[in-house]
């Protein structure tokens, strides 16, 4: 759309921008959209169909999506039965929990699915037309109190009341906005990522702990297994043959069901990343008529699951104080880097090299555990039990209202 176009447009409905079609830029923008935005998503790929594998959604997350009437279809696609814990590479139960008490404490289920199910689902809320795909987009001006924010694409250049930036962990918005923040750093790791059928498999979910590395067997709606894996290695570092190979060498004498899971993948459905994120938090999630989001915003290691969860809640929070957008940095700011630090020390000690702090954390996790089984699940507290700022108006399954 051209500048003229796009100035010509009516004042009584702003126009939001959403630069990234990923969870948190459909979020958002399913969320302005309900708010009576007028919103278009620019997306750089030809296609919204996600690079990645399965997601994570913890009640936090849940009860965001709960605001825009999402909540309760994606808690029926829980697939987490029984009982689920840590082990350690030859099998041993460090620690013991149960779907039942996990959705008890934090007031719903954690749900596992595809990233395509979740993009789908959102991008089913928008206009047919709010999408447009290969639309790569650069921030031209951040606006002000007094003048739009602008947008240039390749067919042109949008003004709006609100630019979203969704643009990831490697942000180009957020280092227009902010030239003198350092950036990502590498975790010291690197990650794997495999969702396959593995017929005849019956397994009860973990996540095992190995030296330097660990593994994670979960099981999706749709029979599926989601699997992960991570070792510190240089940045960099690749596979001399292919990743299915490596992960044999890594992991191919670890417990069941991890060697049946391997023997089902073929490299090409082996997916490989290393982590990088946020060390250092931005000043503000905001300037101008521009914020960020997600991992532009608080990029942060895996171990808490929590990546795709925060940027749920920084969309529907942004929806929320999309007329003060200071009021969003005031909100997200502090909780984000809360949880992005305790995802850093989760990634400390789960992934430590060390065989005497090995040995001390597992004896440590396994007599916790059995004297206060809950424990594990008390350390997520904190990050599960947030409420959104306004009522969810969709679910009766959650309370509403803030802690």
């Amino acid at each position: 759309m051209s500048h003229t176009t796009a100035s010509a447009l009516s004042h009584s409905t702003e126009r939001a921008v959403v630069i990234g079609g990923g969870i948190g830029g459909l979020t958002a923008a399913v969320a302005l959209h309900q708010r009576g935005r007028q919103v278009t998503v620019l997306e750089r790929a030809g296609s919204l169909d996600p690079v990645g594998a399965a997601i994570s959604l913890a009640p936090n997350s849940l009860r965001a999506l709960d605001v825009i009437g999402l909540g309760d279809e994606i808690r029926d696609l829980a697939a987490w039965q029984g009982d689920g814990g840590l082990r350690t590479p030859g099998g041993r139960w460090l620690s013991r929990s149960s779907a039942d008490a996990a959705a008890e404490r934090f007031g719903g289920p954690i749900v596992l699915l595809h990233r395509a199910t979740l993009v789908a689902a959102l991008a089913a809320q928008l206009p047919k037309d709010a999408v447009r795909t290969a639309a790569a987009a650069t921030l031209v001006d951040p606006g002000d109190a007094d003048r739009p924010a602008r947008v240039s694409t390749p067919d042109g250049e949008w003004e709006a009341e609100l630019v979203v930036a969704a643009d990831g962990i490697h942000s180009a918005v957020r280092r227009s906005l902010f030239p003198e923040h350092p950036g990502p750093v590498y975790s010291g790791f690197t990650t794997w990522r495999v969702v396959i059928p593995v017929p005849g498999v019956e397994f009860a979910p973990h996540e095992t702990w190995g030296r330097g590395s660990l593994w994670g067997t979960q099981p999706l709606k749709d029979g599926r297994i989601y699997a992960y894996a991570a070792a510190v290695v240089p940045a960099g570092e690749r596979a001399a043959d292919d990743e299915k190979a490596e992960l044999l060498r890594r992991f191919g004498d670890w417990h069941d069901p991890i060697p049946a899971v391997l023997a089902a993948a073929h490299p090409e459905d082996v997916l490989r990343h290393d982590v990088h994120h946020l060390a250092e938090p931005l000043p503000a999630f905001h300037r101008g008529r521009v914020a960020l989001l997600g991992d532009a915003a608080h990029a942060m290691p895996p171990m808490l699951g929590q990546g795709g969860n925060q940027a749920i809640e920084d969309a529907i929070v942004l929806a929320h104080h999309c007329d003060d957008l200071a009021a969003y940095t005031a909100a997200r700011l502090p909780r984000t880097t809360a949880v992005a630090r305790q995802s850093v020390k989760a990634a400390r000690l789960n992934m430590t090299g060390n065989r005497a702090a090995i040995a001390v954390r597992d004896t440590a996790i396994a007599a916790l555990s059995k004297a206060v089984p809950a424990l594990l699940l008390r350390s997520f507290d904190s990050v599960a039990g947030w409420r959104p700022p306004q009522r969810p108006y969709a679910s009766d399954r959650t309370p509403a209202g803030n802690p």
